[in-house]
């Protein structure tokens, strides 16, 4: 059993509660036992590409650096015994916990996240949360448009470039990019609204009304489910207890 099979409304639910509980915890251990604990399991029970988790985990790496200077320099200030001076701010103990509290605490709900995002399918989670969660078709349906939308509006991009491209409009800058973007917004959002009712009467000619239908891919709740949700969970209070402790 891995991330990438667990029930993906168990799985998001289970998330919510481990974020939920770090929001209400003002130590630097719990965040920092639940970041490394959840690279551990990341390891141990997914294929998720390390190299790729680095690229979307850098952002977060500097809102984290940005949060620790900026609780530092520009922090409350408190009483207790000053452990040094920044740009003419007296430093304390108590800034030094805060500061390390509230970058852990976003690495942590970093990589919270991204153990859901990367291990998740989009379609096999509107399937759950419309089974499990028993969320309307038609909001169902209307994401699974949504995330059709991107590719054919990708597909409608490029021909409308090249079609530019044919007529002797040639567009070699990032500048040239920009000033061209009105003349390819109201052909793109034209296109948009005849696909859009191309498929609402294709779903109308298929008979859907919005009611609860039968699906063919069925996203089952298993034991080993919980087992990988229990897991997380213990791991939030082992990270609670030492944070405590």
């Amino acid at each position: 059993m891995t991330f990438h099979e667990m029930n993906p409304t168990i799985k998001f639910l289970t998330v919510t509660l481990l974020m939920f509980g770090l929001a209400f915890i003002y130590n630097p251990w719990t965040p920092l036992t639940v970041f490394i604990g959840i690279l551990i399991l990341q390891s141990l029970f997914s294929s998720i590409s390390w190299r790729r988790w680095g690229l979307f985990m850098i952002p977060f790496l500097f809102t984290a650096l940005g949060t620790l200077w900026t609780t530092l320099v520009f922090g409350k200030e408190t009483g207790g015994e000053i452990l040094f001076t920044l740009l003419g701010n007296d430093v304390t103990a108590e800034n030094v916990m805060l500061a390390a509290t509230l970058a852990l605490r976003v690495l942590a709900f970093t990589a919270v996240s991204l153990l859901f995002t990367l291990t998740t399918d989009p379609k096999r989670f509107i399937y759950s949360l419309m089974q499990q969660g028993k969320l309307s078709p038609k909001i169902a349906y209307s994401v699974f448009v949504g995330f059709r939308f991107f590719p054919i509006l990708k597909h409608e991009l490029m021909q409308l470039y090249e079609t530019h491209a044919l007529r002797g409009i040639r567009l070699e800058t990032r500048l040239d990019h920009i000033r061209h973007a009105p003349k390819l917004i109201i052909p793109l959002l034209a296109g948009a609204i005849r696909q859009a009712e191309r498929i609402a009467f294709s779903m109308e000619a298929r008979g859907f009304t919005g009611e609860p239908r039968a699906t063919y891919e069925v996203v089952p709740v298993t034991r080993s489910d919980f087992l990988m949700a229990s897991l997380l969970l213990l791991l939030f209070g082992v990270s609670a207890w030492l944070g405590i402790k």
